[in-house]
C-alpha cells in the first residue's frame, strides 16, 4: 500500500461519525456492467429463494427446516433426527465452500449471493430510489422539514417496506413449518392459529427492522464473516481492489485538468472525484485498502470505469485483483492452501454422496430390552427386544413383518395384529425371538433381521442374541 495514504481511516468505520453516532448512508444508485450482472444473478436467486419451499419432488418439499418437529428437507431429501449427522455434513460442506471462495475470491459471496445483500440492494434499496430518488434527492429529503411531501414519501416507503417484510416473513415461515401448513394457516385465518400469527408478526418486525433501519450494519456489526477476512485472505486472494500503484504514482492523486499532461506531471490516474465513495452501500473509501465493511458488491468498479472513460484514462483502476497482482503484476496461482481446501471439499462431497446413496427411506432399530436376560423354554432360548420403525416417506407403510436371516428361529411381535407405520411417523413395540440352543455357537450371537412390506424387503438391521455360555 502506498505510503502517501492517510492511515487514520483505521480508527473508525464508515457508518459512525466522530462523536460515535450512527451515520446513515445514502449511496448513489449504481449502474454499469457488473451491476447488470448482479441484477440478473440476484433476480434468479430471489426466484429460487421464494419458490423453494413451494416446490415438491416425490411429495417432499424441496427445502424445509422444521426445527420444532426436527424435520429437514434439503434438495427434497428428507432428514430426521437420526439423519442429523448428514445434515451437519451438509452444513460443514457449506462452510468449507464459503471459506474456499473467500481464500480465492475474497467476499464474492457477500456481494453476489448473500440474501442480506440481495434483499437490501436489489429490493429495498431499489424501492427507495423509486420513491425518494437518488443520493442527492435522499439527502435533501432527509434535511427537509416534515411537510406534506416528506410525510407522503416516507409513509409510502415505510408501507412498502412493511408489505415486503410481511411477504418475506411468510416465505420464511414456509421454510420452517412447511408450505402445506402455511396454506392451512392462511385458509383457517389468524384467529384460529394465534401463536403462529404472532410468530409471523415477529418475523415481519425483524425483517422490517433489518432492512428499514439496521441495513448495512448487519454486514458491519452483526455478521462475523467480514471479520474472518483477516484470517482467510492473503496477498494472493482476489478482491475488489484499488490499483494504488497506478492511482497514486509519484505525485499522488489530483483533480482532473484537461489542460495538463497528467502522465508527464507524475500524477496518479485517480482524479479524487470520490464517486467510488458515494456509490458504496457501506460508506467506505475503497482506496484505503481491504476493509471489513467492503462486501465486494462491485459498485465502485462500475462507477470508476465510467469516470475513467469520461476523462480518457484506462478502465480498471478499481477491479477484481489480488494485492500481489497490483504490486508486482504477478499472475494468479492456485496456492497450496487453496489446494488443501479444495481437497477437503472434494472429500466431504464424496462422503456426503455416499451417505445419501446408502441412506434408506425406512429405518428399523431392534435393541434388547435393558435389564432383561435370556429365558429358557425347553430346548429353546428366548430374548425380548424393543423395536422402532421410522417411515421417512410420503405414504403409509402397511403389512410389515420381520424375518430372521441365516438362522432358524421364531420371531413374534407382541400385542400387534397388523404392523404399520403412517407417513412421517414412527412405530414402536416389543418382540420375542426364540432360537434352538443347539443352533447357537456362542453366548452372544449377531442376528440379521430383514423388514418386509408384503413381499418386498425394505430394510435390514442387526441385533445381538444372548444365551448361556454352557448348556451342560
Amino acid at each position: 500500500m502506498s505510503s502517501k495514504l492517510d492511515e487514520s481511516f483505521r480508527d473508525t468505520i464508515g457508518t459512525v461519525d466522530k462523536e460515535g453516532h450512527r451515520k446513515y448512508i445514502y449511496p448513489k444508485k449504481p449502474s454499469g456492467k457488473f451491476y447488470d450482472y448482479r441484477k440478473w444473478v440476484s433476480y434468479f436467486l430471489l426466484i429460487v429463494l421464494i419458490v423453494n419451499p413451494f416446490i415438491k419432488i416425490n411429495g417432499n418439499q424441496f427445502m424445509m427446516f422444521n426445527v420444532l418437529e426436527r424435520r429437514f428437507n434439503i434438495f427434497s431429501f428428507p432428514f430426521w433426527p437420526q439423519d442429523f449427522y448428514i445434515f451437519v455434513l451438509f452444513m460443514v460442506i457449506g462452510v468449507v465452500f464459503v471459506i474456499l471462495f473467500t481464500v480465492i475470491f475474497g467476499r464474492i459471496f457477500c456481494g453476489w449471493i448473500c440474501p442480506q445483500t440481495i434483499f437490501m440492494e436489489m429490493v429495498f434499496r431499489r424501492v427507495e430510489y423509486w420513491i425518494e430518488g437518488d443520493r442527492g434527492a435522499q439527502t435533501r429529503l432527509e434535511k427537509q422539514e416534515w411537510n406534506g411531501d416528506k410525510i407522503r414519501k416516507k409513509a409510502l416507503k415505510w408501507s412498502v417496506f412493511l408489505l415486503i417484510s410481511f411477504l418475506i416473513a411468510n416465505v420464511f415461515l414456509a421454510y420452517l413449518i412447511g408450505s402445506d401448513e402455511l396454506f392451512r394457516l392462511i385458509e383457517d385465518g389468524p384467529l384460529a392459529h394465534s401463536s403462529s400469527f404472532i410468530s409471523l408478526l415477529i418475523f415481519t418486525s425483524v425483517f422490517y427492522f433489518v432492512f428499514a433501519w439496521f441495513r448495512e450494519q448487519v454486514c458491519i456489526i452483526a455478521c462475523p464473516y467480514g471479520r474472518l477476512q483477516g484470517v482467510l485472505l492473503d496477498k494472493k486472494s482476489i478482491n475488489v481492489a484499488y490499483d494504488f500503484v497506478r492511482g497514486e504514482k509519484e505525485a499522488g492523486r489530483a483533480k482532473f485538468n484537461k489542460q495538463e499532461d497528467r502522465a508527464a506531471s507524475g500524477k496518479g490516474d485517480c482524479i479524487d472525484c470520490k464517486q467510488c465513495v458515494h456509490v458504496c452501500p457501506t460508506g467506505i473509501d475503497i482506496r484505503n485498502g481491504v476493509q471489513l465493511e467492503c462486501i465486494n458488491c462491485t459498485a465502485c468498479i462500475d462507477e470508476c470505469d465510467t469516470i475513467m472513460e469520461g476523462v480518457g484514462l484506462p478502465k480498471g483502476l478499481i477491479r477484481y485483483a489480488s494485492e500481489d497482482e497490483i504490486e508486482t503484476k504477478a499472475k494468479f496461482k492456485f496456492t497450496a492452501r487453496m489446494k488443501g481446501y479444495t481437497a477437503i471439499l472434494v472429500i466431504l462431497v464424496g462422503v456426503l454422496t455416499g451417505l445419501l446413496f446408502l441412506r434408506t427411506e425406512v429405518e428399523a432399530t431392534i435393541l434388547r430390552l435393558p435389564g432383561q436376560l435370556f429365558q429358557h423354554k425347553g430346548e429353546n432360548i428366548s430374548n425380548i427386544y424393543t423395536f422402532k420403525i421410522i417411515n421417512k416417506t410420503n405414504h403409509d407403510i402397511n403389512d410389515l413383518h420381520f424375518k430372521l436371516v441365516g438362522i432358524k428361529g421364531t420371531l413374534k411381535v407382541v400385542g400387534v395384529q397388523e404392523l404399520k407405520v403412517p407417513k412421517h411417523e414412527m412405530s414402536s413395540g416389543t418382540m420375542f425371538i426364540e432360537i434352538n440352543r443347539f443352533l447357537l455357537e456362542s453366548d452372544r450371537t449377531k442376528l440379521e433381521i430383514d423388514l418386509y412390506e408384503g413381499d418386498k424387503k425394505i430394510e435390514t438391521t442387526y441385533t445381538n442374541f444372548l444365551s448361556p455360555r454352557s448348556f451342560d
